[in-house]
């Protein structure tokens, strides 16, 4: 195998949990809209942009809406979930993972963020780690969301790597793929069963160092 010379994290799940909030919103959403969501149907939009959440909540509440309609549900969401992450603090990160970024920078590895969040950038502002990495991509810089690769070549084409000089973390299958398709390691950070398809997996961080790479 290439060397591991960079590592493209994604965000929610993996250096903090903001799932929390993503769910609570929608499932605001749905019961304005008229139908509830469940923490386990909550779990198929992980990994998934925006909008191509609103869709599948749309199809599951059988509903058709116009363009402008749906635009306006994803701001009404996007709002609640501001309200939500503005009260978060910066001890908030799960256990371990910035202790992990922080060695594997040391480590002398490039690091990028490769989030469908368009909230991302305040995030890592909020818990005070925006200048551990070398490379921020978010939904803003992104046309296709995961399980598309585009997230993530876009990481590595700013971190100068080649896809195979990389690893991805990642919570959800989708962006199991979108790394897998992208020619990179993935390593998934929680069930190993969902994630069957990484090249390893971690139940989290903690206990974690660099002899990770090795079981690449």
């Amino acid at each position: 195998m290439a060397e591991i010379k960079a590592c493209i994290f994604d965000l929610d799940g993996v250096i903090v949990d903001t799932a929390k909030y993503h769910y609570r919103a929608w499932k605001r959403l749905c019961n304005k809209l008229g139908f509830d969501l469940t923490e386990e149907e909550n779990e198929s939009l992980k990994g998934i942009s925006r909008e191509g959440s609103l869709n599948i909540l749309l199809k599951k509440g059988g509903l058709s809406l116009s363009d402008n309609k749906k635009a306006d549900l994803t701001a009404l969401k996007n709002g609640w979930y501001l309200e939500f992450i503005e009260k978060m603090k910066a001890d908030e990160a799960l256990p371990g993972a910035i202790e992990f970024i922080k060695a594997t920078k040391e480590s002398g590895r490039k690091i990028a963020l490769g989030s469908s969040s368009r909230n991302a950038l305040k995030i890592l502002e909020t818990l005070e780690i925006v200048d551990l990495f070398d490379a921020v991509i978010d939904g803003t810089k992104v046309s296709r969301g995961k399980p598309d690769p585009q997230t993530f070549q876009l990481g590595a084409e700013a971190l100068k790597m080649h896809p195979c000089e990389c690893v991805v973390f990642e919570d959800a299958q989708a962006g199991v793929e979108a790394a897998l398709a992208g020619g990179m390691y993935i390593i998934g950070v929680g069930n190993k069963t969902t994630l069957n398809r990484a090249n390893h997996t971690i139940e989290g961080f903690q206990n974690v160092g660099m002899e990770i790479f090795e079981k690449l």
